[in-house]
């Protein structure tokens, strides 16, 4: 056994920090951690239970077009939400396209402005009201 026992960071690359924020603080309702070190290029973190996801303002070696229309055959990041339907409806207000998941589990992939494949999963109960 090696020892592993929490996912501390996913980090994404983006390519512009103004309308990854606009994606990730506007239509997901994240909020940035002001505690982001300097780093010697752009980027934002996002504290998400006791994980982050950083992003990072930097080239992309990756291709962004061509990726699997279904994000569930991505590579991609899942997030546990509280209230699926909720985000369904910021999701489409946003025009963000996105797909349910294929298990029939309470779930649905969607991309960021950049591409990265990310995937909802109904846990726990849904928000109050």
């Amino acid at each position: 056994m090696t020892g592993v026992h929490a996912l501390l960071h996913v980090s994404l690359l983006i390519a512009d920090v103004a309308r990854s924020r606009a994606f990730y603080e506007g239509v997901l309702g994240l909020r940035a951690n002001p505690a982001r070190p300097a780093m010697g290029f752009d980027g934002v973190w996002y504290d998400i239970g006791a994980a982050q996801i950083h992003l990072l303002c930097l080239p992309n070696p990756d291709p962004v077009t061509g990726r699997p229309a279904y994000g569930g055959r991505d590579r991609h990041v899942a997030l546990a939400v509280s209230d699926l339907t909720a985000l369904r409806a910021r999701l489409d207000a946003a025009g963000v396209a996105y797909s349910l998941s294929r298990s029939g589990r309470p779930a649905l992939f969607a991309r960021d402005p950049d591409g990265n494949a990310l995937e909802f999963v109904m846990h726990g109960h849904p928000a109050p009201g």
